[in-house]
């Protein structure tokens, strides 16, 4: 069976992260026991050294042994009781109950000993990688201040809708959008971003951000539990029950080799002895011609305990995924570390991942015939009810023109038959003329005349054009564009820099657009025109071309919208923009990047790599040392003492070793 002792339980990397006080505690017992098990031993050496009676102390050196042991002992006898016989806990139970049949007392003491120091070390590596994300997650405040009346209540009373006041300094309790006051919010506890974010009336504003110099008055927009922190803890505890493909398979591992090391050991015992016997070389005599062997075989067992496998790889792996969280990068399982770090390909969603999403009105365009505050008006009649991105450019656009300031306005009453129409736009009737606004192909299979083809040499041709049409007639097209992200053009050089060559960005843009929007972020690939519905297919086609040069290379997809959670899914790794992303999107994506910048893909595929690189180390380095002393110990050259260090030290040294991870 797979290492099932106290230190060597994957379960204690597992334990959940509000856990953080009962950790504290449980290393503490470990380091009391250590201290006075040592003191014990440390008198039972004095005492064997003078010429006091043997028996106190063997008595000494068994108490220590018990102190020091006595979980392992208890282990062993409640998982044979369970059938689960070769593990950790009988490997060490057996050894060093073998080592006090032969008189070697000092020595099996010596195993337990040195195993709970291993136990305390190994609990605390683990408490220090747990509390890289204790920290990151305690950024929920236990109170919210109602700005009705200013009463405090527990943020788990305060429901959707409400107003709550935030004053200089404190967190914000809840997820909200700003409806007063001006300040900056320290998002680094969320995002992992150190720069401080401004906040204006219509910023977001998330649980856990801290307000800067001003007073704030939010309107809350989720209620306690649905919070991006609370979402956030969700995801780091399932990524804790997540194994990557290198610890199932030392998982599986170790159930084949504990058993064979252990009938290995009783061989050695018996085999040796026997063979001399018969050849004629050695007679048996009683137990003397047997002894050597077997302490010999004791010796084997103890080296042969997996635990450095069992507990560095997860622990490489749980602190990869602690120190990536640090950085806003969360990581739902350590099977997507190994993703990650062999990630050939990046496919982008633009709107909202390589751009702001923010879309700003160029240039009106009216058809002979139409007036500019008239196809303005069409526009904002037709965009009204419509969440999407540019919808909101428009009304906000049209909201800001001196016709709509003077009175003119739009009247919900008067809309009628409205269909959305998901990559093409929107249809409508207004007073029972019918109004369509979006793609020059929505117009042409709506059999709307008179559309007039788009200026390419004008200023700003490369936008996103949204057409107009009213009572079958071409009324005009108003060109937005949307701003690439500060950081957007270093993501694609990064990704280039770590050896990830084919990155392709998929839009709904037309083919002008699309192509001067990857111009500017140095994207050489792309595919323009991409309604929702395909992005799959496109993807898919994509990831087989890919796959094609490099079979064990793996293309991740980068979405934040409810359209890209098909894709986000189908991926071998979706990772998802989590500040301002769709439920729809984080929830499909296995990795999230909470502080929305493009940057954060290159970081989360250098953190899985060096996360893997630690493991990998861990392994090489158990092995080798393992294979080296088991090979010492058969021949009689490695004795207990030498064994310790084969067990314990190598755990040790690959336990320090994963803690580079957190870096």
């Amino acid at each position: 069976m797979a290492c099932a002792c106290g230190h060597c339980e994957t379960s204690k990397v597992k334990t959940a992260a509000n856990d953080g006080p009962r950790a504290q505690f449980g290393v503490r017992l470990l380091a009391a026991r250590f201290i006075v098990a040592s003191a014990l031993f440390a008198a039972a050496l004095v005492i064997s050294f003078s010429t006091a009676s043997p028996f106190l102390s063997r008595s000494l050196f068994v108490a220590s042994w018990i102190l020091a042991g006595y979980r392992v002992v208890l282990n062993s006898i409640r998982n044979i009781l369970k059938g689960e016989v070769f593990d950790e806990n009988f490997l060490m139970t057996l050894a060093t109950a073998g080592a006090f049949i032969i008189g070697q007392w000092s020595e099996a003491a010596a195993v337990m000993l040195f195993y709970n120091l291993g136990e305390m070390v190994q609990e605390s590596a683990v408490n220090r990688s747990r509390r890289s994300i204790t920290d990151l997650l305690d950024v929920r405040p236990d109170t919210a201040r109602l700005a009705s009346d200013g009463s405090i209540v527990h943020p788990f009373a305060v429901p959707e809708g409400t107003l709550i006041r935030v004053l200089p300094g404190e967190k914000v309790p809840l997820d909200g959008m700003i409806t007063e006051g001006e300040s900056t919010f320290d998002t680094s506890r969320l995002t992992g971003e150190s720069v401080p974010r401004d906040a204006m009336p219509g910023d977001a504003a998330l649980a856990g951000f801290v307000n800067g110099a001003g007073l704030l008055v939010i309107r809350t927009t989720a209620v306690y539990a649905e919070t991006a922190a609370a979402k956030m803890l969700d995801l780091i505890e399932g990524a804790q029950n997540r194994k990557a493909r290198a610890e199932r398979l030392i998982t599986s591992f170790a159930r084949v080799y504990t058993p064979i090391v252990t009938f290995g050991a009783v061989l050695l015992a018996v085999v040796p002895p026997v063979a001399l016997h018969l050849a004629g070389i050695t007679p048996i005599a009683g137990w003397a011609s047997f002894s050597p062997w077997v302490s010999r075989a004791l010796v084997f067992l103890v080296i042969s305990c997996p635990c450095a496998f069992v507990i560095s790889v997860p622990l490489g792996f749980f602190g990869g995924i602690g120190g990536a969280a640090r950085r806003g990068i969360l990581v739902k399982g350590a099977d997507y570390i190994d993703v990650l770090a062999h990630a050939k390909a990046v496919v982008f969603d633009k709107t909202g991942t390589l751009t702001k999403g923010v879309f700003r009105v160029q240039r009106v365009e009216q058809a002979e015939g139409v007036g500019r505050d008239e196809l303005i008006a069409l526009a904002a009649i037709a965009e009204w009810h419509s969440n999407h991105p540019v919808a909101s450019a428009i009304r906000a656009f049209a909201s800001s023109e001196p016709a709509f300031s003077d009175g003119a306005s739009v009247d919900p009453e008067r809309i009628a038959d409205y269909t959305e129409r998901a990559g093409h736009g929107v249809a409508l009737s207004y007073d029972g003329i019918p109004i369509l606004a979006g793609s020059r192909r929505l117009l042409e299979t709506g059999n709307v005349s008179g559309i007039q083809p788009l200026d390419k040499t004008s200023v700003g041709a490369s936008g996103t054009a949204v057409y107009v049409a009213r009572g079958g007639r071409y009324a005009g097209r108003i060109i937005l564009d949307d701003e690439a992200k500060e950081d957007a053009a270093t993501a694609v050089a990064e990704l280039r820099a770590l050896g990830v060559d084919d990155i392709v960005m998929l839009t709904g843009d037309g083919e002008d657009a699309a192509r001067a929007m990857a111009a500017k972020m140095g994207i050489t690939e792309y595919r323009a025109g991409v309604l929702p519905h395909e992005k799959v297919s496109f993807f898919e086609s994509i990831s087989e071309g890919v796959k094609k040069r490099h079979p064990k290379g793996t293309v991740l997809f980068v979405g934040d919208g409810i359209n890209d959670a098909p894709v986000l899914a189908r991926a071998d790794a979706g990772l998802a923009m989590g500040a301002m992303g769709s439920d729809a999107a984080i929830e499909a994506a296995d990795i999230v990047l909470m502080n929305d910048r493009p940057t954060l893909v290159a970081g989360a595929i250098r953190s899985s790599r060096w996360t893997r690189r630690i493991v990998m180390e861990n392994i090489a380095l158990s092995f080798a040392i393992k294979i080296g002393f088991l090979a010492l110990g058969a021949i009689g050259i490695a004795t207990l003492w030498e064994a310790v260090f084969a067990d314990v030290g190598v755990a040790l040294l690959a336990t320090v070793n994963s803690l580079r991870a957190r870096r």
